[in-house]
């Protein structure tokens, strides 16, 4: 009969090696899960968080633009409100001191009224002046109370959906907020893993954009950015060549908007920018016959697809040539 310690020392043995394993992979994804991710995770992450965020970016300006209007509407009808409120107030006043009058008339001054006039009759008109008064006072007072009382109605509704869109607007301005500074910490991570693993050789030295923004600019850019190590090819827009206006063309068409295949023709079909006001995805134009054509990146950096013989390649902006004017299409 077999002892109990050669019976189980297999099972041992298996069990350490499964426990050597197991540790050997555990121990494998921490340190997968400390290492940083990649350009492209970070960038899918960012393209997942805005894909998530936009809608409800869109709703908040909804909401904003509602609160806004609804805000105007409410300060315009207090305005109505206003003189309506002094009118009724002046006219109570008023109807207190004919009141006041008719009281004394009836009463206490009514003997003397009587003695003074030597005929109870003059007492009666005076009496019944004061009463026509008074109508007159509480027909004005109704209409303008009646106006207010319409006015009361139309604000009542009006204060409980600023209010409410006011809380929304507040939310949703705080969330905003927060995907804001989720989007600059991938931004920040994203510059520092293009610092060291270099985009994509010497064609994307940088980060490319330089920067996130939710705009049809942005898209074109990143577009562009993308194609970087894409040949040269005249007359070439795409897919996988390009030259310089072909690439804008290329670029800008991902976002709907068309473009003719020729730099100063795009030129003209585009409004002038200021350098100050330059957007990543804006064309820069270079030399003074307009022969090429690149787009921002941001950063003071553009992509373009230089000449034959060469690729499509980030460069400083200024370094591809004298820059004639900035554009914006759409």
């Amino acid at each position: 009969m077999a002892t109990p310690a050669r019976v189980h020392r297999p099972l041992r043995v298996a069990l350490v090696a499964a426990v050597t394993a197991v540790s050997v992979v555990l121990t494998a994804g921490a340190q997968a899960h400390a290492a940083d991710p990649s350009v492209s995770e970070v960038e899918k992450q960012i393209a997942d968080l805005w894909a998530d965020a936009e809608p409800m970016i869109e709703h908040y300006n909804k909401v904003h633009e509602q609160y806004k209007k609804n805000k105007a509407k409410l300060a315009a009808l207090k305005k109505k409100i206003e003189p309506l409120e002094r009118q009724v107030d002046l006219a109570q006043i008023r109807i207190g001191v004919v009141s006041a009058q008719i009281y004394k008339g009836g009463q206490a001054s009514a003997i003397n009224a009587m003695l003074a006039s030597g005929e109870p009759r003059d007492l009666a008109d005076q009496l019944s002046l004061l009463d026509q008064l008074a109508r007159e006072q509480q027909r004005q007072i109704s209409g303008v109370t009646e106006l207010k009382n319409k006015y009361d109605k139309q604000r009542a509704p009006l204060d409980t959906l600023v209010a409410k869109l006011a809380e929304q607007d507040k939310d949703l301005l705080k969330k905003t907020h927060e995907i804001e500074d989720k989007l600059k910490d991938l931004q920040a991570l994203r510059r520092k893993l293009y610092g060291t693993s270099g985009g994509t050789g010497s064609y994307r030295p940088w980060p490319c954009p330089s920067e996130y923004a939710p705009t049809n600019g942005y898209k074109a850019a990143k577009f562009a950015c993308s194609q970087a190590g894409d040949p040269y090819v005249w007359a070439a827009a795409g897919p996988n060549s390009y030259d310089c206006s072909g690439l804008t063309l290329r670029s800008w068409s991902q976002v709907g908007v068309s473009l003719p295949h020729n730099a100063a023709a795009q030129r003209s079909s585009m409004k002038y920018i200021d350098k100050a006001d330059l957007q990543i995805g804006d064309l820069v134009f270079y030399f003074s016959n307009l022969r090429h054509v690149a787009i921002y990146v941001g950063d003071g950096k553009v992509m373009h697809a230089p000449t034959a013989g060469d690729n499509v390649r980030m460069a400083e902006m200024y370094s591809v040539g004298s820059v004639h004017s900035f554009g914006r299409p759409g």
